[in-house]
């Protein structure tokens, strides 16, 4: 549950991205340049929400600099 509020503001800094909580699920597409890409996982899953994260921030799904 610690990770969720880093996710959101990770979310929230990118206009490429939605995040969505329901039902105990956390939801996040990413709409990328040729296709858009989906993660989801249990709203207290740390680990799983830090893999997330770091694709968002360092994986295919990093922001291009330019």
């Amino acid at each position: 549950m610690k990770q969720i509020g880093n996710l959101a503001i990770v979310c929230a800094r990118r206009k490429d991205v939605t995040l969505r909580i329901e039902q105990g699920r956390v939801m996040v597409l990413s709409e990328g340049a040729y296709a858009p890409t989906s993660f989801s996982a249990d709203w207290d899953d740390d680990e799983t929400i830090l893999s997330i994260i770091h694709e968002l921030n360092f994986g295919n799904c990093a922001p291009k600099s330019q």
